[in-house]
């Protein structure tokens, strides 16, 4: 190789280090997708939602597969003013009436919606949206158009199993549990 070619490709690497730098200072929210088959997704998505509060910020959780059940996490975190809304019916419980589902999935949506439009909201959970997405009761391009139209510095963490592709893709982290050891099993 000449020496003029390799400082031209090493000029090329150095630029590409450079616009990789610039673009890791840029301020901005991030979309992040716990996923896998093992414990622990909902448990770190509100970890998140307490280190926002614990920063100032503001936050707000959807719900999926939640019925009205009290929850630790939502207790805590309500009396914080974090907003929880919460599908009305438990999805996993109900997979046989899909009328009624779809109907429960997009008024729920509809509170995602105006989450993600609401530059107030540092975070925003999406917690078990595989659920709705997978069942056919959202649809996914209009989840990745929400997520694309979120305020710049709005950060959305996505919780669930078994997501497609095209939300990993768009996803910015990615972050799998799988069990190891559990002690209820």
């Amino acid at each position: 190789m000449s020496e003029e070619r390799y400082k031209q490709r090493k000029q090329r690497q150095k630029e590409r280090f450079m616009a990789q730098v610039a673009a890791a200072q840029e301020s901005r929210g991030i979309v992040i997708i716990y996923t896998g088959n093992g414990r622990g997704r909902t448990t770190a998505a509100m970890g998140t939602v307490t280190r926002t509060l614990g920063h100032g910020l503001k936050a707000g959780v959807i719900q999926f597969i939640r019925d009205q059940w009290s929850v630790g996490e939502r207790v805590l975190l309500q009396r914080h003013g974090v907003e929880f809304q919460l599908i009305s019916m438990n999805l996993t419980g109900e997979m046989h009436n899909r009328a009624k589902n779809i109907a429960a999935c997009t008024e729920v949506w509809q509170h995602a919606l105006r989450m993600m439009r609401d530059p107030e909201l540092s975070l925003v959970v999406l917690n078990e949206l595989a659920c709705a997405i997978n069942n056919g009761y959202l649809l996914l391009d209009e989840i990745i158009e929400a997520l694309n139209g979120r305020p710049i510095n709005q950060t959305v963490i996505i919780t669930g199993q078994d997501y497609p592709a095209e939300l990993i893709e768009l996803a910015d982290t990615v972050s799998e549990m799988r069990p190891v050891k559990y002690a209820f099993t």
